[in-house]
């Protein structure tokens, strides 16, 4: 059984206007105080505003969306203590024109100090899953398999189309203000493990990234635990959804396990057509097309089958099947975050998005 587990990066939000609240010290600190949180599970993001969580290891799907129910529940009773709300949005709605201050760490600093005003306008969340892979060896060869199926769970993510007040005409303006940085987007096919630590190495020599940590592929393998990481996904604004796209990258990285082992060609897709797809993914969520992982422009229901159908023993593998399959249908059903975002703004302007990005951030 392949272990997982979710990062969830969240922002504090004024209750009244929306604007981003830099409270995360104190707003960590309260969620210190509870029994039912750890340091090691709620940690510090780039800016003031913005707060992350760590689930342990896990092992089941509802092992998963436990441990995601408890934290934002007690990160969201942190912030309502400090006056604030707590948002699983993966881009700020709104903003009050004034920076949010840099977290003091100086990793961050040098982040600043390197990048200007590209940090002050980083007021994005993502969700990161983590899947235990046997080796690093094993973790590139995972990559290679799996980047064409990035573009489709980005799309099926999509949670950030509003930015200062407006729709931004993108499902996901997250992946257009993360893709600035200079190491960014789909992960480059690699020939190995040594040629993926050299080019590696070679961005960090060359001063594209501060450090291995800045290496913003899509996917890319841990620094710090043995696993691959999955970077493509906006954060969620219901447990459910994310629980979903979590056993769909675990199922992903468990089906590229077998394909390597049964020595199954690897999928071709050029560099520059899957940039293409993502940004297409990006822009229209589940409301366009997609590109499919040979190439060609399909319909979101066509590429989502293939997907399902891809991943179908890997699934059944794991357990995974049957809760997996309930909430896809009722992803399609409800659609995306961006599409929810989208309805409440139509409906009641910005005060009915933010009513809606700190109720439903927090499970009944």
């Amino acid at each position: 059984m392949l272990t997982f587990g979710v990062e969830e990066e969240y922002l504090l939000v004024d209750p009244v206007t929306g604007h981003p609240v830099p409270r995360s010290e104190d707003v960590r600190e309260a969620a210190g105080l509870e029994l039912a949180a750890t340091d090691r599970e709620v940690q510090p993001e780039l800016l003031m505003a913005q707060v992350e969580v760590a689930t342990p290891v896990c092992l089941t799907l509802e092992e998963l969306g436990g441990h995601l129910v408890r934290l934002r529940h007690v990160v969201g009773a942190a912030a309502q203590r400090m006056g604030c709300r707590l948002a699983a949005v993966a881009a700020a709605p709104v903003v009050d024109g004034k920076p949010v201050p840099i977290t003091p760490y100086p990793r961050y600093l040098a982040m600043r100090t390197a990048a200007g005003r590209l940090v002050d306008e980083q007021l994005i969340n993502g969700m990161h899953v983590h899947v235990g892979v046997p080796d690093r060896e094993v973790g590139v060869a995972v990559l290679n398999r799996i980047r064409v199926w990035l573009p489709t769970l980005l799309a099926m993510s999509a949670n950030s189309p509003l930015a200062n007040g407006h729709d931004t005409g993108f499902a996901s303006w997250r992946t257009l203000v993360f893709g600035r940085w200079p190491v960014s987007g789909p992960p480059p096919r690699f020939d190995g493990l040594r040629d993926y630590e050299t080019r590696s190495e070679a961005l960090v020599t060359a001063g594209a990234a501060l450090d291995h940590g800045q290496l913003y592929w899509h996917a890319r393998l841990s620094d710090r635990y043995p696993t691959v990481e999955v970077r493509c996904l906006d954060v969620q604004l219901r447990v459910d959804d994310a629980v979903l796209l979590a056993g769909l990258v675990r199922a992903l990285v468990a089906t590229a396990i077998r394909e390597q082992k049964d020595a199954e060609p690897l999928p071709s897709c050029p560099g520059e057509l899957l940039q293409a797809a993502t940004w297409l993914a990006a822009r229209d969520g589940l409301n366009g097309m997609l590109v499919a992982p040979a190439g060609q422009l399909s319909s979101c229901g066509d590429v989502l089958y293939l997907l399902t159908q891809h991943l179908g023993p890997a699934l059944d593998a794991l357990g995974d099947a049957r809760e997996v399959d309930a909430l896809l249908h009722r992803l399609l059903r409800q659609g995306t975050g961006a599409g929810r975002q989208r309805e409440a703004l139509a409906a009641g302007g910005i005060p009915a998005v933010i009513d809606l990005i700190t109720t439903q951030s927090l499970p009944n």
